[in-house]
């Protein structure tokens, strides 16, 4: 009976161990074969102009390059325009990007004149300014949880919608 105790015990134990390091195997797998989301700006929708400001909404393109969907548990932004904080805040509501596929996400910014000086004066007078978008996501997949940095620059036309 002593011997059959031992054997359980030892049985027990390394079912235990099997199973913490199968469990950490499949956490470093899923990060190994999780694709980066591409982020990129989209649109820059003027939602509101007052006398020390105003509000636009960014538009952001998230691509997911991997073979199943990712459900966005949470996004934070910083929208800067030339090398200026135009806004920055996080994202309320969950958005899920299909596999291989592509989802719009607006991000809604208040700004102040004060703030935007030069950079603002030059997207009013010449319709195109350099921005920069960044932040992170946290999805849920198939594989877990996922948190991960964004970071995306380039040259907005108010002419053509879109950043470049």
């Amino acid at each position: 009976m002593r011997m059959t105790r031992a054997v359980r015990r030892w049985m027990t134990a390394g079912a235990v161990v099997a199973l913490t390091t199968g469990g950490a195997a499949c956490a470093t797998l899923g990060r190994a074969t999780f694709k980066e989301p591409v982020v990129t700006l989209r649109e820059f929708n003027v939602t509101g102009l007052g006398l020390t400001g105003g509000s636009v909404d960014v538009v952001l393109s998230v691509y997911n390059p991997n073979g199943y969907k990712l459900d966005a548990l949470s996004m934070t932004y910083q929208v800067d325009v030339d090398t200026v904080k135009l806004g920055s805040g996080a994202l309320d509501g969950r958005f899920v990007v299909p596999e291989k596929d592509s989802s719009l996400v607006r991000l809604p910014v208040r700004f102040t004149y004060a703030g935007l000086g030069a950079a603002g004066r030059s997207l009013l007078s010449a319709g195109t300014v350099n921005y920069r978008v960044r932040g992170d996501f946290t999805v849920s997949t198939p594989l877990g949880n996922f948190t991960r940095p964004y970071d995306r620059t380039g040259r907005y036309s108010s002419v053509s919608g879109n950043g470049r």
